[in-house]
């Protein structure tokens, strides 16, 4: 006689036997508005231009854009974040595109809202980066460095046109100390109230953006150490979720997502707020170049990847792979 929970009494086996019962007991499930589907628009082109970096993604016309945001709604996909990629000429030290009310990101703030409505949450990339001819997420002192609280001031005023554009949700990505609170008090200052804030809480200064500057046409000079977290360290991005929090944000992301599951983990839970992890464009190339090579199932490696980011406890993920995830997790509902 064997003793009760142990073997060969117990032989957890038994629920993997079959595809359905390995479905029945799955602890962790994908769902099509869990996911958010990340979108650059650039401005001056009639064509859509492929990311090189990032094979299946594209700088959008205003026209695509339309309707990769309808593509996204009808398969369930519970959001759109979108990025805007300026004329280079218009681009400038403090990054004034990203403040002008006919700016590329709040004409196509416009253009979903017009198409969609309020069916899909529409959310906007509140940083500097794209618009600045330095790259940098701010406005620069006299001595090259990134002016912390003037970068703020510009931050408000970003908040402002993106709300009077129609967004749904800012996601203030700089890394300025601060810039929680003075988003919320910009939006709140100006009858925007219902306009929630997702606070890039821990944003890592990674490897893995490199396929994202061609996708924005960064101008990027130096590297972004000196206000985006350095990958060493987990309790300062607790520290950081503290601040978010105690500023007002709505809800937190960590990014990158897959290198950093142990620092998502933690912060989901230490929280009773929404949860979003980026997939990023790092990780989604590195997929892409192995599965192209025949390295690995592309399909599954996908399918695994954005498993272990919920099961890690997000509860939305923003992918470049939103909107054909959610088709295939439609087609098996």
């Amino acid at each position: 006689m064997t003793a009760y929970g142990s073997f060969p009494g117990a032989r957890p086996r038994r629920l993997r036997t079959t595809p359905a019962m390995r479905r029945m007991v799955a602890e962790t499930r994908l769902h099509p508005a869990d996911l958010i589907l990340p979108a650059f628009v650039r401005e001056g082109i009639h064509e859509p231009v492929p990311i090189s970096a990032m094979p299946g993604v594209v700088q959008h016309t205003r026209d695509t854009l339309r309707k990769a945001a309808v593509e996204a709604l009808e398969a369930g996909v519970a959001g759109i974040m979108l990025f805007g990629v300026p004329e280079d000429a218009k681009k400038d030290g403090a990054g004034t595109a990203g403040t002008d009310p006919d700016g590329i990101l709040q004409v196509a703030i416009r253009d979903v809202k017009a198409e969609v409505g309020d069916e899909l949450v529409i959310m906007s990339d509140l940083c500097l980066d794209e618009y600045t001819d330095h790259g940098h997420c701010g406005v620069l002192d006299a001595d090259g460095r990134v002016d912390n609280d003037a970068t703020l001031e510009r931050y408000a005023e970003m908040a402002q046109v993106q709300a009077d554009a129609g967004v749904h949700v800012v996601g203030p990505s700089g890394m300025m100390d601060g810039q929680v609170g003075v988003t919320r008090d910009a939006l709140d200052q100006t009858g925007h109230e219902d306009v929630a804030i997702l606070a890039y809480t821990a944003k890592y200064s990674s490897a893995f953006y490199g396929p994202f500057r061609e996708a924005v046409g960064s101008s990027l000079k130096g590297d972004r150490k000196t206000y985006q977290q350095d990958p060493a360290n987990l309790r300062e991005s607790l520290r950081e979720l503290a601040l978010d929090l105690e500023e007002g944000a709505d809800m937190v992301m960590v990014k990158p997502a897959g290198p950093y599951l142990d620092v998502l983990a933690k912060v989901a839970e230490s929280v009773d707020v929404p949860v979003a992890a980026y997939q990023i464009s790092g990780e989604y190339a590195m997929v892409e170049a192995a599965a192209e090579k025949g390295w690995i199932d592309r399909d599954k490696a996908i399918a695994e990847t954005l498993l272990g980011i919920k099961r890690a406890g997000a509860s939305m993920i923003l992918t470049y792979w939103a909107t054909e995830v959610a088709q295939g997790l439609g087609a098996v509902r």
